[in-house]
């Protein structure tokens, strides 16, 4: 038996690779994709926990003002969270393709008034020309993004200074040319809107689905570009996004009758702060499924509840709670929403140790003893008494017996 030192039994140290991925995990993007399948457990337990927020938002409205909650009052609430909502659907498209689109708040801000300056030409002009030049905007931007690979957040912070600069070219709130009124159609509007919050939300639940959205998602080096899918993908996402916030500023604008020049960043901060407090993960890919409906619901009741209260309450502050409580909301959907770590499986033993440190080598195994003894030679074997070849002289004791 054979004793060896430990790594040094004349065999290869045995390797753990990671186990083959069956075809329900296969990822599309093998090099730097997590193998497995999000785990939705965490996703189904915050999304519980804002049901109960929105609940507690409901009873405590009631309490304070009953009317808020039927009639012409329900229709305005419904009114005023579908454009918060569209708003937080532009965010949270732009936050799942990992590149967030910050010019959202000014180009709602943009879109409202020139709804409001051009609304006596007819909605599906106002609105159609808006959302032309909404997509154009959302296309410059993407490619902006995917062509040079740049944060996406910086480059729509430059087209949110470009959109600013057209509103501030008005310095007085501009009244509303056009008459329709969204309030007659709220719960057609909030149909819609929970639809595309929903079902979006299911699509993106998809596992192939959500890793193409999120494929522009930084895995190593941020500057390193992800694809021409990864860059199609981010293209359509921020031309979507740019067109549901103008889509919410045209209607907030309807339902206020008159839009007040700003900068709107505050829109944007409360939006993405939406968007994150609902679930979606501010690093991109990961996102619920019910969460967007229930939590801009909850912040329209609140922002009710505060106005029936007499509170003061800014957007700016609104927002930068919320942004700051979604940004806890990321880290746990980060920490319990990927996949579970991979199980390898162990290898079998190829030593064994006797218990003194040392290691027993394992016998390989034996193969079949030849059938035969090996042939010997045919001539006259050569005598072992006889002289060697290498002595020129009689033996020592030879010498001695003839003497």
């Amino acid at each position: 038996m054979a004793y060896d030192e430990p790594g040094r039994s004349g065999q290869s140290e045995p390797t753990s690779a990671v186990p083959p991925v069956g075809a329900d995990t296969v990822l599309d993007d093998p090099d730097n994709g997590e193998p497995g399948r999000d785990r939705f457990g965490v996703y189904v337990v915050w999304e519980t926990l804002l049901l109960l927020g929105f609940a507690a938002l409901v009873y405590l409205l009631w309490r304070a003002d009953p009317a808020v909650l039927r009639g012409g009052g329900l229709r305005v609430l419904i009114v005023d969270v579908v454009g918060i909502g569209l708003l937080a659907l532009a965010a949270g498209l732009s936050l799942r393709t990992a590149a967030v689109n910050l010019a959202i708040g000014p180009v709602a801000v943009a879109a409202g008034l020139h709804f409001a300056e051009q609304g006596d030409r007819g909605l599906l002009v106002a609105v159609g020309t808006a959302a032309v030049v909404a997509a154009l905007g959302g296309l410059l931007l993407g490619l902006l993004v995917v062509v040079l690979h740049v944060p996406g957040w910086a480059a729509s912070l430059g087209g949110a200074a470009g959109v600013i600069v057209y509103i501030e070219q008005r310095s007085a709130p501009v009244l509303v040319q056009a008459d329709y009124d969204p309030r007659g159609s709220a719960g057609q509007l909030f149909v819609g809107f929970a639809a595309i919050a929903v079902f979006g939300g299911l699509f993106g639940a998809v596992g192939p689905v959500r890793r193409l959205v999120g494929r522009f998602r930084p895995v190593a080096d941020p500057a390193r570009r992800r694809g021409p899918a990864a860059a199609v993908v981010t293209t359509l996402g921020y031309v979507c996004s740019t067109v549901l916030a103008m889509l919410a500023g045209a209607l907030i604008a309807a339902a206020d009758g008159a839009v007040t020049p700003s900068t709107g960043l505050d829109w944007t901060v409360l939006a993405v702060g939406a968007a994150l407090l609902a679930g979606t993960s501010a690093f991109g890919l990961r996102g619920g499924v019910f969460g967007t409906l229930v939590t801009v619901g909850a912040i329209g009741l609140f922002l009710a509840y505060a106005q029936a209260q007499d509170w003061t309450v800014s957007r700016w502050a609104v927002g930068g709670t919320v942004l700051v409580v979604g940004l806890l909301v990321t880290r746990l959907v980060e920490a319990y929403g990927r996949p579970a770590a991979a199980v390898l499986p162990t290898p079998p033993p190829t030593d064994a140790t006797n218990g003194s440190g040392w290691t027993v080598a394992r016998p390989e195994p034996v193969g079949d003893w030849p059938p035969v003894l090996p042939a010997q030679p045919t001539g006259s074997p050569a005598d072992p008494w006889g002289p060697r070849r290498w002595e020129s002289g009689a033996r020592t004791w030879e010498d001695a017996e003839d003497r």
